[in-house]
């Protein structure tokens, strides 16, 4: 491999790494706030009844940014195989973690009086606003972290499996078979790690809950496909054809053997 084709793979793992890390962050930040996907898109609430628990489609805003995740997840598996995908998923992991401590650390700084004292007169304590948004819960901190990391390396395992049986051939097949896959795990996990082991709900909300997540998680899955596409053909286009299809067939021959 010549030295300008190096350097467009290094820059490529480098740009998939941020974005993907830009995007794992983003969606752990925002995660606080629950929205009604009904009522964003002017439906009624679905009031779905599922082992006795009647449940809407009321959803953390992380999994608006999630399915980015999932898209750059699969470029990578494609072009760096699973010890791209380790890389990044460890290496996010981590400063996810370094972001809660940090996070947790600064809602304990004592709040200046004068940035009190702005909001006060609106009727707000601000600082007990920014450290209920941004505080979170263990559980859900170790939940999310498990899950990711869990969700992230079945993923790769899928992915890979399908392609040894595709070939280079059906990218839909191996992206989405491997995305529905992992995040059928992942919906579940989070969930009983945040809310049974450290929470108080029961194995039943559990599986009530992580069902509704799932079929979000399944549409939204589906309806990005085409985005690996297009990102397979921008690919394509910065390293040269011939030149991807080789970097992709020697991410599929690295990674034989995975678990």
């Amino acid at each position: 491999m010549n030295t300008s084709l190096n350097e467009k793979k290094n820059r490529l793992f480098i740009f998939l790494s941020g974005f993907f890390l830009a995007c794992a962050l983003v969606a752990e930040m925002v995660g606080t706030k629950i929205f009604s996907l009904e009522r964003a898109i002017g439906l009624e609430p679905a009031n779905l009844n599922l082992f006795g628990y009647t449940l809407d489609f009321n959803l953390t805003a992380g999994v608006v940014i999630w399915p980015f995740v999932f898209v750059t997840t699969d470029i990578t598996n494609e072009y760096f195989g699973k010890d791209g995908v380790r890389r990044i998923s460890f290496l996010t992991a981590a400063l996810i973690a370094f972001a809660f401590f940090i996070i947790g650390a600064a809602t304990l700084l004592p709040p200046a009086p004068f940035w009190v004292d702005l909001y006060a007169e609106e009727g707000l304590d601000i600082n007990r606003a920014f450290g209920t948004i941004f505080r979170q819960g263990l559980g859900i901190i170790i939940g999310s972290l498990t899950a990711f990391l869990i969700g992230q390396f079945l993923d790769v395992y899928v992915f890979h499996r399908l392609r040894r049986l595709t070939g280079p051939k059906m990218i839909w097949l191996r992206a989405t078979g491997s995305t529905l896959f992992s995040q059928l795990i992942d919906s579940f996990v989070v969930l009983f790690i945040a809310f049974y082991i450290f929470g108080k709900w029961s194995a039943l909300q559990v599986v009530s809950v992580g069902i509704i997540n799932y079929i979000f998680k399944f549409v939204a899955a589906i309806a990005m496909t085409p985005l690996v596409y297009l990102g397979h053909f921008f690919i394509d286009r910065y390293l040269g054809k011939e030149e991807a299809e080789k970097i992709s067939e020697e991410a599929a021959e690295k990674s034989k053997g995975f678990l």
